[in-house]
């Protein structure tokens, strides 16, 4: 699992340094890509060297139960509708609809507090990324 997560993180890692460059923002958008890329190769690296034996306690734990299946397959549909949407729709929207859908999908039943991050996250997060860090997020829809 080492090696095909040091091959995987390779590939991104390659990938993220194809990124164009911006000469006018003051972070680009291709620090994160690469930290994490390399933040990666580390970690396989690491669960390659290490020396841990899976006891059958450990296996059964990662055992997924079939009826646990529906619920990954609904997960990654909201996640692929979410990338799918992202540009046309806006990062607000979709990050406020996403974060409140899956929450809820997920069995966070407190609909105050799940209204209130799904609006405040996406909103804060824009605004630090567009008006403190000027790098640009997908508006969508949103006249902002």
């Amino acid at each position: 699992m080492g090696l095909l997560l040091f091959v995987v993180a390779a590939i991104y890692l390659y990938l993220s340094f194809q990124l164009p460059n911006y000469q006018y923002a003051p972070i680009d958008a291709d620090v994160i890509p690469k930290g994490l890329g390399i933040l990666l190769m580390i970690l396989a690296v690491l669960l390659f060297f290490s020396r841990a034996v899976e006891t059958e306690a450990e296996k059964k734990k990662r055992d997924i139960p079939k009826k646990e299946f529906g619920v990954l397959a609904a997960v990654f549909a909201m996640i692929f509708l979410y990338i799918l949407l992202f540009e046309l729709v806006g990062f607000v929207i979709m990050t406020i609809l996403f974060i409140f859908f899956c929450s809820w999908f997920l069995g966070y039943r407190a609909w105050k507090t799940n209204v209130l991050v799904s609006l405040l996250f996406p909103v804060v997060m824009y605004t630090i990324f567009v008006f403190a860090l000027g790098i640009n997020l997908p508006r969508g829809i949103l006249p902002i």
